[in-house]
């Protein structure tokens, strides 16, 4: 039994620490990013999720993006979403000979380095031991497109406290957002500090 409970664990940090695919990994560093697929003067600090109105578990994904010093806010930081559906499955969209994830937004932030997403939280794709997770990449100007960790959720049931033990060692654990209930909205707040030669999440 502990051995199926490690197994089980070390399947659940892989999906947490690994982002979607390869390609992604690739994609980041040119204009083919899905970052670039709106221009940034169509950006605003607060954008909507497809389809988030007919979802259940709707949410609010808010916080400040700040500078490297963890409070001056930083403005007009473009971040960008995708995330599977409530079944956490990717639904796929095809734009002429380019495929993209249906399920993504993005933001630009104010100056006060705000940004809101209307979103959903998205499900577990229980044949591989997929954990909720929403996949962002980030872009300060001057600077190509990264990834950040990805942002997971503290009641998926599908992470273990062996899983937050492992995650804890590995990366940050406060990329795992703490839902709060208002009304029939989700709230999550995340707030992330750019550094120069990395990331992080408080």
């Amino acid at each position: 039994m502990k051995n199926l409970l490690s197994i089980f664990c070390v399947i659940c940090l892989y999906s947490a620490l690994n982002p979607i695919n390869a390609q992604m990994e690739t994609l980041i560093s040119d204009k083919e990013s899905p970052i670039y697929d709106r221009l940034e003067n169509q950006l605003t600090n607060t954008d909507t999720i497809p389809e988030y109105r007919s979802k259940s578990n709707k949410l609010k994904l808010t916080g400040i993006i700040y500078e490297s010093d963890g409070v001056t806010p930083a403005k007009n930081v473009i971040l960008f979403i995708e995330q599977p559906n409530e079944n956490g499955d990717f639904e796929l969209r095809n734009k002429g000979d380019r495929r993209y994830v249906f399920h993504r937004s993005w933001v630009k932030t104010d100056t006060d380095g705000r940004y809101t997403f209307y979103t959903f939280v998205p499900g577990n794709d229980r044949r591989y031991n997929q954990l909720q997770q929403i996949f962002p990449l980030i872009k300060e100007s001057s600077k190509q497109a990264y990834q950040l960790e990805t942002f997971l959720f503290d009641n998926d049931p599908l992470l273990t406290k062996r899983c937050r033990k492992q995650i804890a060692k590995k990366s940050d654990p406060a990329r795992i957002m703490k839902l709060k209930q208002v009304d029939d909205l989700l709230i999550a707040e995340k707030n992330i500090v750019l550094a120069s030669t990395e990331v992080k999440t408080k």
